[in-house]
This record gives structure tokens, C-alpha cells and sequence, in this order.
């Protein structure tokens, strides 16, 4: 049975190590696939016109096609090269809560994600995507600093 590691990527310095470290888990088990996914952030609680909100789909669309172009499609790409099953998945929403949905959707084993510096005070008013996971996911997360 295939194992399967969900990789959060951000677009960040910290997604290369957290790239680096999922090849070297997926080597190690070997029969195992990594599960790309870029979560654009985006909140639900907006309330616009209808010519707003056609302008807004507009740029998810853009976002979307910008993640997959500059971030997703060379990281799947460098693995599938290295041998490494791959693959991705690009939504909007909630960091943590869409990184948790996939990993049970998918039955994975694991979420890997980096850690991104932000200030202190805004963690500790707003809390942090990653902090969130931790606390919350249903299967064990590994934080890569």
C-alpha cells in the first residue's frame, strides 16, 4: 500500500526544505507518493456586488493559474525527475483547515509544512496557519523550521 504525505507548500524560502525533506521520507519508505498542495488564502466573509464578485472569481482563476505556473508545476517536476511520485492540488480557503480536509480526504499519513516567520504579536492576536494545523489536524504534522 502506497503511503501518502501531504506537502504544504507557501511559495516561501521554507517550501525547498519542506520539498527537501518529503524526497528524502518518500526515498526512505519507498513505496510512497507526495501530494503537492498550495493553499491560496482567502476569506469567505465578503460581502460585494455581483460585479465584485465576478471580478473576484477572476482573480482566484489568476491565482490559481500564477501558483501553478511559478510554485506547483516546478516543484512536481523536480520530484517526478528525482523519481519521486508526485502530485498537486491548488485551492483557496483556510491554510489549516484545507491542509487537514485533503489529508483525510486522501488518507494520508502526514502533513509536512516550513515554518514562515511573522511577528510575535501577530501570531499571538491572529494565531498562524501552521499553529492551527498542529493543534487541529487529524493526523500528525511535521513542522519543518
Amino acid at each position: 500500500m502506497t503511503t501518502l504525505l501531504v506537502i504544504g507548500l507557501d511559495g516561501h524560502e521554507s517550501g525547498d526544505r519542506v520539498l527537501e525533506y518529503g524526497k528524502r521520507m518518500a526515498n526512505l519508505i519507498k513505496d510512497c507518493e507526495l501530494l503537492l498542495v498550495y493553499v491560496v488564502e482567502w476569506s469567505p466573509y465578503s460581502f460585494q456586488t455581483a460585479e465584485e464578485n465576478a471580478v473576484r472569481h477572476k482573480r482566484r482563476e489568476e491565482e490559481i493559474s500564477t501558483a501553478m505556473e511559478r510554485v506547483v508545476d516546478p516543484a512536481v517536476a523536480s520530484l517526478k525527475a528525482a523519481g519521486v511520485a508526485a502530485r498537486d492540488i491548488v485551492r483557496h480557503g483556510d491554510v489549516a483547515d484545507i491542509l487537514n480536509d485533503i489529508a483525510k480526504e486522501e488518507k494520508a499519513e502526514q502533513i509536512i509544512v516550513g515554518r514562515t516567520s511573522s511577528s510575535r504579536i501577530r501570531s499571538r492576536f491572529f494565531g498562524s496557519s501552521t499553529s492551527n494545523l498542529v493543534m487541529n489536524a487529524s493526523v500528525p504534522v511535521t513542522v519543518i523550521g
